[in-house]
């Protein structure tokens, strides 16, 4: 009796599948293919071991080029079988084997015979393999085949010769694009796959030419093309023209618009959704142009195919992202998929109506989430909970219902990414709803009692110390702390000490109760953990000697590390142990950039201190070692900034100059770093004439020439101006290289005793505000942000014009303030309507400054900017504001 069929997405826990390639090896293949010079061919066998290397091939086996070659010729005698079967699988070893040149003219004949043959099925895979395997010159003999085969009668034939001529037009494009005529003659053929591989290739041939393919569009949405195939690629080329003409068009209609809403109307589902999907991705879509392509998509949720319904219910929940309101209407149908068998339906379906539902949908909607959660895998977890974080920052009155949903998943099993999202989202929750703070703290230390990953419960001890001091009754929270000195790992044990100072010095009341719960940590086996305790008492004064925490030990503990870790990681290694103790204010403060002098090729030498060879401190430290070494500069106190290289010549060019601008209180002392690239010549006296006319506030006090500059040899020239103190004075300065040439003889590198006055123009170069800023980064910016004076806070709102994106305004401001995005807010996430960006940096005379940036963008692609300033000194967050509104 015959076995029933088994459907290959069943799950099988015992996997009884048999391979029929499974244990074969090469050699014992290679001897099997002697078959093929059998005088009798059995087809069904030398199909078989055609399969085996085959299979061999595409494992990636390697055959030498012996074993290839015999391989090869015993394939080539297979020609003489009339079996259509082994024929085909000729056809398919020819081209994996991919012969050489010299080979090749051994089936040429055999394969040019075929392209001729009265067999169909021959005449295609013949195509197929010719212009697979052959050169220019051969190609050139058959073109007048491949022309007829573009137009021949059968679909098959003809779409060989149109995928061929894709693929050719990769390496003999000239040779193709004479086609042209025969490809559009094949674009009125009924057959699908013909118009769809003839429209494929006639693209190709003009897509360089943007006049061309508008033309191609215009002619063919004009006209009638059959096949839906065809049609989806039409909607695609479409989609770019209109994109191509965006800026162009001076009317408020959109090209294409019509045709593109006309294909809603189509038979065929593919085309339908292939139009809906373009509309919606139309760059600044109206709610007017959105309504067709949603109301089709909103049927296509109904079908009875689930490709149809996870294709419209993606494409929803895109729109959603841009155009919430838009897909409101499809609510109800998409209520039903979230009981959809595909789980990945019903996770959009979940998705996108956490997107577009209302508050008053927000409990119904949580009840069928809660059913649904246990049956979906991780990944797919963590996507309702990334929506649900976001409906919750939408509605905040709603946070009790959702905050409860977080802390039950969070109790149910699951892997550290999923733990990770939902404790990020009640973290944000806390900071974003001040009403979600107390039940949200608490249902984190109820998570860290049966934690079992690290990372989750030293971040959540140490979100606990900063926020469980500031609510009603801290008290209750210590409990949960102190639990994890006994019952945890070293790493958390030492966090948990931590968590417990920060508690024992914001809260009076709790610091005796603390005293002692420190006091048994000095017994703890680890030392990280006993030397913590100790640390705490300490800086605390456990010993009796303050009353109430000093500044300075609430700065140790809640104060953010204001120094790179890079820096200060360099800093310590270059200290020399000896009776002054190490100096954290020595640590230079700036993160520093590559010097676009390391990007060179590796064949160039740096460009003097340009590109010192060390991190970014040494960098530093280097300029400043070499500022104070020059008599002229050594008064100028210390240095503030380097700029990274800006370079003043193009690449390639006889003479490479970058420049680094050093930034003093009261000075700005540009250093130009030389090369000369011209082995025939010797650079003396080389100095650098900067024209400061364009920079009023500058006056130049010093310079310092290069005495000689050999071929190759870095070398540096400097140019001081004055600027008034403390001021971020701006400017621009015109440069003229100025040096005398004396000609080298190469062969004794002697140099002639009389030279030349000669000079060259450089590029030209600006101070900008940026220069005047350090990039400095904090750790927590809310704190630092909390920590700052209030009234040094300045506020107001500027329009940015319109703008491509968002990201593109964010990048731009970053830039203009020249200061350190922080925890990742630089990054905008695609399609965003609004984002906030948090900058923070040190501005010159050592101020801090703590930068809020909110953006929105609207529909005709206008920016507007909410810019919040904090700083040490009030005139400087009035310099910020005044800096961006002449920027």
């Amino acid at each position: 009796m015959a076995q029933p069929l088994v459907k290959k997405d069943d799950d099988h826990d015992d996997e009884a599948e048999y391979s029929p390639f499974l244990g074969i090896e090469k050699g014992a293949v290679l001897q099997e293919a002697r078959v093929f010079n059998d005088p009798q061919l059995d087809p069904r066998r030398c199909s078989q071991v055609i399969t085996k290397l085959l299979y061999l091939l595409n494992q990636g086996e390697t055959f030498t080029k012996i074993e290839a070659t015999e391989v090869f010729f015993a394939v080539t005698k297979l020609f003489q079988s009339r079996d259509l079967g082994l024929r085909r699988m000729v056809y398919l070893m020819i081209k994996e084997l991919s012969p050489s040149s010299d080979e090749v003219i051994i089936v040429t004949s055999s394969l040019m015979k075929d392209m001729n043959s009265k067999t169909d099925m021959y005449r295609a895979n013949a195509i197929r393999v010719l212009c697979r395997i052959t050169d220019g010159t051969l190609l050139t003999q058959i073109e007048r085949y491949l022309k007829q085969a573009i137009v021949d009668k059968n679909p098959v034939v003809a779409s060989a010769a149109l995928v061929s001529g894709i693929h050719l037009l990769q390496s003999n494009p000239e040779i193709v694009k004479r086609w042209s005529n025969e490809v559009q003659e094949a674009m009125q053929s009924r057959a699908a796959l013909v118009q769809f591989h003839a429209l494929a290739l006639l693209h190709q041939i003009r897509q360089n030419d943007r006049l061309a393919v508008s033309k191609l569009v215009t002619s063919l949405t004009r006209g009638t093309v059959r096949s839906p195939l065809a049609q989806c690629l039409l909607i695609r080329y479409t989609c770019q023209v209109i994109r191509e003409s965006a800026g162009n068009t001076q009317t408020g209609e959109r090209p294409f618009y019509d045709y593109l809403e006309s294909c809603l109307r189509h038979k065929a589902e593919m085309v339908i959704f292939e139009a809906a999907r373009a509309i919606t991705e139309l760059n600044g879509v109206t709610s007017r142009e959105l309504t067709p392509a949603i109301t089709v998509l909103q049927l296509f949720l109904s079908s009875s195919k689930p490709v149809l319904r996870f294709a419209a219910v993606r494409t929803l929940n895109k729109v959603a992202m841009m155009h919430p309101m838009a897909v409101t209407n499809c609510n109800i149908d998409m209520e039903s998929l979230i009981s959809d068998q595909n789980r990945s339906i019903a996770t959009l379906a979940i998705t996108t109506l956490l997107k577009t539902g209302n508050e008053s949908s927000v409990d119904r909607l949580m009840k069928q989430i809660t059913n649904f959660m246990s049956d979906i895998a991780d990944e797919f977890k963590i996507v309702v909970v990334e929506a649900i974080r976001s409906l919750c920052l939408k509605f905040p009155l709603k946070y009790r219902s959702l905050m409860n949903f977080l802390s039950n998943i969070l109790r149910e099993e699951g892997g550290f990414e999923y733990k990770k999202a939902i404790v990020d989202s009640i973290v944000i929750l806390i900071r974003d709803i001040p009403d979600a703070k107390e039940s949200g703290l608490l249902h984190l230390c109820e998570f860290i009692e049966d934690c079992e990953f690290t990372y989750l419960s030293t971040q959540i001890l140490h979100f606990l110390g900063i926020e469980g001091p500031k609510t009603s009754d801290p008290s209750k929270y210590i409990r949960y702390i102190y639990n994890r000195v006994h019952l945890e790992n070293a790493t958390v044990r030492a966090s948990a000490v931590s968590t417990l100072a920060k508690f024992g010095a914001m809260v009076d009341s709790l610091k005796p109760r603390i005293f002692v719960l420190l006091r048994r940590c000095l017994f703890d086996s680890d030392d990280e953990v006993r030397d913590r305790a100790t640390l705490y008492l300490n800086t605390l004064g456990a010993d009796g000697a303050m009353d109430e925490t000093n500044e300075d030990a609430s700065e140790f503990l809640f104060g953010s590390l204001d120094v790179p870790l890079v820096n200060l990681e360099t800093s310590l290694k270059n200290y020399e142990s000896s009776d002054e103790p190490f100096d954290i204010s020595s640590v230079p403060r700036e993160v520093k950039v590559q010097p676009l002098a390391e990007k060179k090729a590796p064949s160039k030498k740096p460009a003097g201190l340009g590109a010192p060879p060390s991190g970014p401190t040494a960098t530093v430290d280097a300029y400043e070692k070499l500022l104070s070494s020059i008599p002229e500069f050594s008064s100028f106190g210390n240095l503030f900034k380097s700029s990274a290289p800006v370079e003043l010549t193009e690449a390639e060019t006889e003479y490479a100059v970058n420049v680094v601008k050093h930034i003093f209180d009261q000075h700005v002392v540009f250093q130009y770093n030389c090369t000369n690239t011209i082995p025939e010549q010797l650079l003396e006296n080389v100095t650098v004439l900067v024209d400061s006319s364009e920079a009023e506030e500058f006056a130049e006090v010093a310079s310092k020439p290069l005495q000689s500059l050999p071929y190759d040899s870095p070398g540096q020239t400097f140019v001081a101006f004055e600027k008034p103190q403390g001021v971020p004075a701006v400017g621009k300065f015109s440069n003229i290289l100025k040096f005398i040439v004396k000609e080298v003889d190469t062969s004794t590198g002697e140099a002639e005793d009389d030279g030349v006055e000669d000079e060259y123009r450089l590029e030209d170069l600006e101070v900008v505000a940026a220069d005047y800023m350090q990039k400095v980064g904090v750790s927590n910016f809310r704190n630092a942000w909390e920590n700052m004076n209030p009234d040094s806070e300045r506020v107001d709102e500027y329009g940015l014009g319109p703008r491509e994106n968002l990201s593109e305004a964010v990048n731009a401001v970053i830039n203009l303030l020249g200061m350190q995005p922080c925890e990742g807010t630089e990054v905008v996430p695609s399609n965003s309507r609004s984002h906030t960006c948090l900058l923070s940096g040190v501005f010159i005379g050592n101020v801090r400054v703590l930068v809020r940036l909110s953006f929105g963008i609207d529909g005709e692609k206008e920016v507007a900017m909410k810019l919040a300033v904090r700083s040490d000194d009030e005139s400087v967050s009035d310099a910020i504001h005044e800096i961006v509104a002449s920027g």
